[in-house]
């Protein structure tokens, strides 16, 4: 199979989204750091470019934050070569013993909650490089953690008040708020 690799602008600027033809992983791995990289073969790869400040896998893509004084235009043909190269050879993403998702958890309604976040807004958060997911929810206030191109995005406070507190609101009417400790 040959492998193509093309990238996609996200609304963070510090960050692109390099698409491959082909499932990388289910569900999502964040490493914000060169440190959290420890049991990721690719990631670990990654941060060998000084340029790279963060990596994140979901589903056919990574995501690659890059450091304040690298141009988009200089690395990312650098970036796209070693994806292709670190997916024809197979870079393992996570190491054997990594565990898969956890089922939804908690009351009725956080299960409800989480079913939501899970099948309309993951979605699109992916679509922009980013990934989602449940923390808590108590008096009627949501916790989220947004990573990815999510994660530092200047538009991100935007998409959590306007998109996904509106739409948990309507969907859950005991939502009051949904606020993420990520930002």
């Amino acid at each position: 199979m040959t492998i193509n690799v093309y990238t996609e602008q996200t609304p963070n600027p510090a960050t692109m989204k390099f698409m491959v033809n082909k499932l990388l992983i289910n569900g999502s791995e964040d490493f914000a750091t060169k440190e959290s990289a420890e049991h990721s073969p690719f990631a670990k790869e990654l941060f060998k470019f000084n340029f790279v400040s963060g990596v994140f896998f979901a589903s056919n893509f990574v995501t690659i934050t890059k450091t304040e004084d690298a141009e988009w235009a200089d690395v990312e043909p650098i970036l796209k070569e070693f994806v292709k190269g670190a997916v024809e050879s197979e870079y393992k993403i996570k190491e054997a013993h990594a565990e898969e998702a956890p089922a939804f958890e908690g009351s009725d309604l956080e299960i409800k909650i989480q079913q939501i976040l899970h099948d309309y807004i993951r979605p699109a958060v992916e679509q922009d490089g980013g990934a989602i997911s449940y923390k808590s929810f108590e008096e009627g206030v949501v916790t989220v953690e947004l990573r990815g191109s999510c994660s530092g995005c200047p538009s991100s406070t935007i998409t959590l008040k306007s998109g996904i507190q509106n739409l948990l609101q309507r969907m859950v009417p005991e939502v009051k708020e949904v606020v993420s400790n990520a930002l």
